[in-house]
């Protein structure tokens, strides 16, 4: 009997603790740098993967980089290749961060709530700090969380012509949305 307890209670507490952090391999990170020259500097990943542990209100994410996807072929020739973000050479980008406010967060409890990330954005081999603000909606045991910000292409050392020429957006914005089961 007190093996029968003592297995209950191990396995309780397991489950216990892997429910506190929550993945997905379907995030979708979308890079948005067109300007008034150039609509098609757009692009879409929806294979990413990312971990959210409710506990520590830690939240990371990792995208492999030849799998964001442009309207125009080309275009996504061009922004895999050495002159961009050269995706042979540094194949990820991630980012690793805290959720500040996580304490006014009721990560049990169905709502809507505004979270303060931060945390380091590694992108091209080289990581910056990043501060954004996201919006997390908790729905039974679903967490749905979305955010957006800029980068300055400049910070992590990625140029090229049709930057200089206005065809691609300096500050491209960054949007970033996950569904935790």
């Amino acid at each position: 009997m007190k093996k029968t307890t003592l297995a209950v209670a191990l396995f309780l507490s397991t489950c216990f603790v892997f429910a506190q952090k929550k993945t997905t391999t379907s995030a979708i990170i979308s890079f948005d740098a067109t300007t008034s020259i150039d609509a098609l500097p757009k692009a879409e990943n929806k294979t990413a993967i990312a971990a959210l542990d409710l506990k520590k209100g830690e939240v990371a994410f990792e995208v492999i980089i030849k799998n964001f996807s442009f309207t125009n072929p080309k275009i996504q020739e061009h922004f895999n290749g050495a002159g961009w973000m050269d995706s042979d050479k540094f194949p990820t980008a991630t980012f690793k961060g805290k959720i500040k406010n996580a304490g006014e967060i009721k990560f049990r409890k169905n709502g809507t709530y505004n979270a303060q990330v931060e945390g380091d954005l590694t992108i091209h081999g080289i990581t910056k700090p990043v501060k954004t603000s996201a919006t997390l909606n908790v729905s039974g045991k679903k967490i749905s969380t979305k955010t957006n910000f800029k980068i300055k292409l400049e910070d992590y050392k990625i140029s090229g012509g049709a930057i200089a020429a206005g065809k691609v957006a300096k500050e491209p914005t960054i949007t970033v949305a996950a569904d935790f089961k």
